[in-house]
């Protein structure tokens, strides 16, 4: 070999070595922080939202105490299936049909004060009255028919003047007597027809209240008012109950409501029809089919979640989930096939905006990696992973969180990578 190639040679290897000695040192200035990346890949994802939700009758019937009383006898039992028309309980009304005795005697009193009244007042009064003036007015005319013809008798001094006024004081009290029993008849005809209008509206009064009253001893049969199940009887025989008390409550169970409980944050992807599984605590290896129904207009408080109500109607062929049990709902809205996705953990959020740390290696493979901040585009999302529809090509490698928070530039030593 040429000696001076052989000095290149020799010269080169130094230049190199002392290069490597010197980027070995810059490196190891900083201790590079030790991260876990993971690689994107391809998958098939299917956006769902989780949360809780409580189980309601869809046409509830509830039945309530329209009176104070006491419980006097119950004839199912809570859980049971029953039929429209078939009875319940009964309540007490023994006081109610008392006081209904009592009602109907009245009515028939007013009604007949109503027909005196409306025949010019009570007879036996009616007649006194009428009788009175009609003798009156009898009187008064025989006075004026003496009256005229002692006028005549006098003219021919077959009469003597005392003899005519004595007949003339006569009429003149006959008149005013007439004329004060006139106004007695009017006064009675007056009242007569106060008393008509008066015995109208009691009446009416009446029947009101005794309508009422048979109401309150009807409803002392509570009876189904449909085919369903009863779900809740919170009474017992003896028990006292007041006016508005809680005494059954029945529906059909074979198709339910579950209101569901979603967070604000994944209010925007739901729509109407989607299909939703039901899980139950208490039958761990049973799901029950449904699909939303009534997407949330409003954010409302939940404990310490702000949330918004979404129904969702849920066959229950079995009747096994019941009103009030607090259930899991799983909601399927949306699925993409061969989609390039990154783990939920490795995507970073600054308010609407969405980005990941992209580890970039040096060149030539010597020194440390860095991050680069890079904001990306996502579509779906399922439990663990982001769909990435933009920011991001397949093989690139992304940081994953750990112990130290990592920015933008960031040193880091990669110590075990995975693919999503």
């Amino acid at each position: 070999m040429d000696r001076r190639l052989q000095k290149r040679i020799v010269y080169f290897l130094m230049l190199a070595g002392v290069a490597a000695i010197f980027l070995v040192w810059q490196s190891g200035r900083k201790p590079a922080a030790k991260i876990a990346a993971v690689t994107p890949t391809r998958e098939n994802l299917t956006s769902s939202i989780s949360s809780n939700g409580k189980v309601e009758p869809i046409s509830p019937y509830v039945m309530r105490a329209q009176l104070d009383t006491f419980v006097k006898k119950i004839y199912v039992t809570e859980g049971q299936t029953v039929k429209k028309g078939q009875v319940l309980l009964e309540l007490n009304v023994k006081e109610a049909a008392a006081q209904l005795a009592e009602t109907k005697a009245k009515l028939l009193r007013v009604q007949n004060d109503l027909r005196e009244a409306k025949a010019g007042g009570k007879a036996d009064e009616s007649a006194k009255v009428a009788g009175d003036l009609a003798k009156a007015e009898g009187e008064r005319d025989r006075l004026q028919r003496n009256h005229d013809s002692l006028t005549r008798l006098a003219a021919g001094q077959a009469a003597t003047k005392e003899d005519l006024a004595a007949n003339d004081q006569a009429l003149a009290n006959a008149k005013a007597e007439v004329t004060r029993l006139l106004a007695v008849k009017q006064e009675f005809d007056r009242q007569a027809n106060l008393d008509a209008e008066r015995g109208e509206l009691q009446v009416q009064q009446t029947l009101s209240e005794m309508a009422a009253l048979e109401d309150k001893v009807n409803d002392g049969r509570i009876v189904a008012p449909a085919d369903g199940t009863l779900y809740s009887l919170p009474v017992r025989a003896g028990d006292y109950v007041k006016l508005g008390d809680l005494l059954a409550e029945m529906a059909d169970l074979h198709r339910v409501r579950v209101r569901a409980f979603i967070d604000e944050p994944d209010l925007g992807g739901l729509e109407t029809d989607e299909p939703v599984i039901i899980s139950w605590d208490a039958l761990p290896n049973r799901s029950w089919l449904g699909k939303t129904e009534i997407i949330p207009k409003q954010v409302v408080p939940h404990g310490t979640r702000s949330v918004g109500e979404l129904l969702c109607a849920v066959n229950n062929d079995k009747i096994e989930l019941l009103p009030n049990i607090n259930v899991n709902v799983r909601i399927h809205s949306r699925q993409r096939l061969n989609v390039l996705a990154v783990p939920r953990g490795a995507v970073a959020s600054e308010g609407e905006r969405r980005f990941v740390f992209v580890v970039k290696a040096k060149q030539l493979g010597v020194g440390k990696s860095t991050l680069e901040k890079r904001e990306i585009k996502v579509g779906i999302a399922d439990a663990t992973s982001y769909e990435v529809i933009g920011g991001l090509q397949e093989g690139e490698m992304v940081a994953l969180p750990g112990d130290v928070d990592l920015h933008d530039g960031m040193a880091v030593q990669v110590v075990s990578t995975n693919a999503a």
